[in-house]
């Protein structure tokens, strides 16, 4: 009977723990399940555009950038309060997803959806976004199906963002 007991509380134990493992596991997004896919500019060039009301807001960064990662706390807790869609997508290498990217994101809290651009001719896809981008990030596009903004520069702070998307949309 005792040995009885035992199995029954080694399964249970067991389930108890394997819980408490699934449960971080669905609170980590970033556990190597995340997807970061890889584009060109040809198969990037429809997540710059929506037909949709809703604020869209790209990001063009890296990790190596200072700027860019001062400014990712600004995303991310804009994203947290609004209805918006945000969109990193990274200039940093594909052989380092695995990694730097997904550990860096991972660290950082970052949840929101990001793609690498891997796409050598710079020249063309950076005119075809805006003609007057140098070519420097941070870069962030912020439109909906009406109206779109290009700021080449880094976001200061949240109060920051929140005007240039005031000005944008005429929005509080």
């Amino acid at each position: 009977m005792q040995k009885y007991y035992r199995v029954i509380l080694t399964i249970f134990l067991f389930s108890v723990i394997s819980k408490q493992q699934s449960f971080a596991q669905a609170l980590d997004n970033t556990d190597g399940k995340r997807q970061i896919t890889v584009h060109d500019f040809e198969s990037l060039e429809p997540l710059l555009n929506t037909e949709e009301s809703t604020i869209h807001i790209v990001n063009f960064w890296a990790m190596w950038c200072a700027p860019c990662i001062k400014e990712l706390p600004v995303f991310k807790e804009y994203s947290k309060n609004n209805d918006v869609e945000l969109l990193f997508v990274s200039l940093d290498f594909p052989e380092d997803i695995e990694t730097k990217l997904k550990p860096f994101l991972k660290r950082k809290g970052i949840t929101a959806k990001v793609v690498l651009l891997d796409d050598p001719d710079a020249n063309s896809w950076i005119d075809k976004i805006d003609p007057s981008w140098s070519g420097a990030i941070p870069f962030t596009i912020i439109f909906n199906k009406n109206k779109r903004t290009y700021h080449e520069r880094a976001f200061e702070s949240l109060n920051d963002l929140e005007n240039e998307i005031h000005n944008t949309f005429n929005t509080k």
